[in-house]
């Protein structure tokens, strides 16, 4: 009788297992179908390994500089992307260039992210005056543009690389709390937690076991689309001179220092432009890939 109770009490947990597995087979497998998000998928694993390995592949020191080898045109001897006005090779400072663009762009979106999906849950979950109130303030966030808000961040706090990442962490924070909101308050009535309810669990136990597991895929998707616009967003900064400051190789501060020599040698703009281009379309087409591959509404052939 003790291993019939102790086999009834495992199985649901066996199967919730089971299904938490086969979900996980079915979105690899869509994933592994999906011929646009594998190619979004291979361009960032691409650029993510340059960034991890820029000390190995880095033709050269980013910031040496070299005055009698300025503005070196594309396919010069010794620089495959040519120089910029100080001489500095352009590969390596794309290369080495790729760390703070991608850490600005993950930790941003990694700190909006905590907050807002927590105030999101609370927010959603309690409702009442507090929701109310809550949504008031971020749909006055909401009114002002992404870009105009991190400036105006960023001005008083100051010009650099933290305080760009700052910026633009605050100014993703209510896309998070409206985004997480609407999807709690679509699950909080739903009947697994009306049952959680019903035997007694309290409402932290709720948010953490029975709301939260059914809006992390939505959190997977919208994260990995989010990174792409933070990225975009911070080397906007940098070009505008609030963000990473010369000579750091960051990809806006590149855009920034060479602009004024774009008809004299545009290979010093198109490298880092296209870089953040890659960066940006490879996330987008893989949050694509991921949206298509969590909806439930699609059938496996």
């Amino acid at each position: 009788m003790a291993a019939d109770a102790l086999a009834t009490s495992a199985a649901p947990a066996l199967g919730k297992r089971s299904a938490s597995q086969s979900a996980w087979r079915r979105v690899s497998r869509r994933l592994w179908r999906d011929k646009v998000g594998l190619a979004g998928i291979v361009l960032v694993l691409a650029i993510v390994v340059m960034a991890l390995l820029a000390p190995v592949i880095a033709p050269s020191d980013p910031l040496e500089t070299n005055l009698a080898e300025a503005f070196l045109p594309a396919g010069a001897p010794g620089h495959l992307l040519g120089t910029d006005l100080y001489g500095r090779d352009i590969l390596s400072r794309v290369v080495w260039g790729a760390r703070p663009s991608l850490a600005v762009g993950f930790v941003a979106t990694c700190f909006a992210l905590f907050i807002g999906a927590t105030l999101g849950i609370v927010i959603g979950f309690y409702g009442g005056w507090f929701d109310t109130l809550a949504m008031r303030v971020v749909d006055v966030m909401l009114a002002f543009p992404y870009l105009l808000l991190a400036i105006v961040i960023v001005g008083a706090l100051g010009p650099g690389l933290f305080n760009a990442v700052l910026a633009v962490a605050i100014t993703a924070i209510p896309f998070w709390v409206r985004l997480i909101r609407g999807m709690v308050l679509s699950f909080k009535n739903e009947q697994f937690v009306e049952a959680g309810r019903s035997i007694g669990a309290t409402n932290a136990h709720l948010m953490r076991s029975a709301i939260l597991p059914n809006v992390a895929p939505y959190i997977i998707v919208a994260f990995s689309i989010n990174i792409g616009y933070l990225i975009l967003e911070a080397a906007s900064l940098s070009f505008l001179g609030l963000g990473a400051q010369p000579p750091s190789p960051e990809w806006g501060a590149m855009l920034a220092e060479n602009r004024n020599y774009l008809t004299l040698a545009p290979n010093t703009v198109i490298a880092p432009g296209v870089a953040i281009f890659l960066i940006v379309l490879g996330l987008s087409l893989f949050g694509d890939a991921l949206r298509d591959a969590f909806d439930v509404r699609l059938r496996d052939e």
